[in-house]
């Protein structure tokens, strides 16, 4: 009994995590390679990182910005700085007469833990930017548009 309910616990996590990917997924009634065109168009106002057409995947390098949290602690300092870098991750998936997209920011915060340990100066994950996302989503979906595909 003790070991059905672990391995319940266990699916239950797995598929847990597994479903907070957080990407934004999307399917069009296209080709791979006029979607794969409309990802690349969909990213280029950041540096690209990867290319890789075979195995579908599109990832920036990071760009930095001014973060969007001003103070931290209870004195609401802001003496550590206030950057967040992020990069996004495009993946194209070849499906039997439909062609699949994945879009996923990846986003980090500097420092603000506070301390004098190395955990202290680095980066930190954050939650991904909901509306970064979704312009190169939209972009993508306007490209597509454009060329005559259809979203499913």
């Amino acid at each position: 009994m003790r070991t059905r309910i672990i391995t319940l616990i266990g699916i239950l996590a797995w598929s847990g995590c597994a479903s907070l990917s957080g990407s934004k997924d999307q399917v069009f009634v296209c080709s791979y390679e006029v979607v794969w065109s409309a990802a690349l168009e969909s990213v280029k106002d950041r540096p690209i990182r990867v290319q890789d057409k075979d195995k579908g995947l599109i990832e920036t390098d990071w760009i930095e910005m001014d973060g969007t949290e001003r103070s931290y602690g209870i004195f609401e300092r802001e003496a550590f700085g206030n950057q967040e870098r992020a990069r996004m991750m495009v993946a194209v998936k070849r499906l039997n007469d439909v062609t699949s997209v994945s879009v996923l920011e990846n986003r980090q915060r500097w420092h603000l833990k506070g301390g004098i340990s190395q955990q202290a100066t680095k980066w930190w994950p954050i939650d991904p930017s909901e509306e970064a996302e979704a312009a190169v989503v939209n972009r993508l979906n306007t490209k597509l548009r454009e060329k005559g595909c259809v979203a499913s």
